[in-house]
C-alpha cells in the first residue's frame, strides 16, 4: 500500500501525508519552544507544571506516566524545576520511602503564565481554521492517538 500524497497548488509538488504531518508537528514544536522562551523552560518542564497543577501533588512515577516519559527522565525534569524553585518535594506520609512533588507558589504563578502563553500560541497556530475544521482535526488526531 502506498502512502497517500497531498497535491496542492502551492508549487511544492506532491508531498506525502506523513511528510506534511511531520512538517506541521515540527512547526508546532518550534512555536511552543518560542512561547516558552520567556520562562526558560523546556516543553517537558512545562507539561510537568501542568500535570502538577491538575493533580495538586504526585509521586515522580505518576508524573512520568502522565508525561509518557521514563521515570529517570521525570526525575531530571523534577530536579530542574526544583532547582528553579518551581516545585518542592516532601516525604509521602503513606510511604516513608516515597516522595511527593508539588508546585511552589512561584510554580503556580509561572505555570499559570505558561498555560496562558501556550493557549495564545495555539490560537495563533490554529487561528486560520474555522470551528468546523478545528473540530474535525481534533477528532482525527484523537483517533490517531488512540
Amino acid at each position: 500500500m502506498t502512502e497517500p500524497t497531498i497535491t496542492g497548488g502551492d508549487g511544492d509538488g506532491d508531498e506525502s501525508l506523513a511528510e506534511t504531518f511531520r512538517a506541521v508537528a515540527s512547526r508546532l514544536r518550534r512555536q511552543t519552544r518560542e512561547a516558552l522562551a520567556p520562562w526558560a523552560v523546556t516543553p517537558s518542564q512545562s507539561r510537568a507544571l501542568g500535570v502538577l497543577a491538575r493533580l495538586g501533588e504526585a509521586r515522580p512515577g505518576a508524573i512520568a506516566e502522565h508525561l509518557r516519559i521514563a521515570p529517570r527522565s521525570a526525575t531530571e525534569v523534577i530536579d530542574d524545576l526544583q532547582a528553579r524553585g518551581l516545585v518542592g518535594r516532601r516525604p509521602d506520609p503513606a510511604d516513608r520511602r516515597a516522595t511527593l512533588v508539588a508546585l511552589t507558589e512561584e510554580g503556580h504563578r509561572v505555570g499559570t503564565e505558561i498555560r496562558a502563553a501556550r493557549r495564545a500560541a495555539a490560537d495563533r497556530f490554529f487561528g486560520h481554521l474555522d470551528d468546523a475544521d478545528r473540530a474535525e482535526l481534533t477528532r482525527i488526531l484523537r483517533t490517531l492517538r488512540s
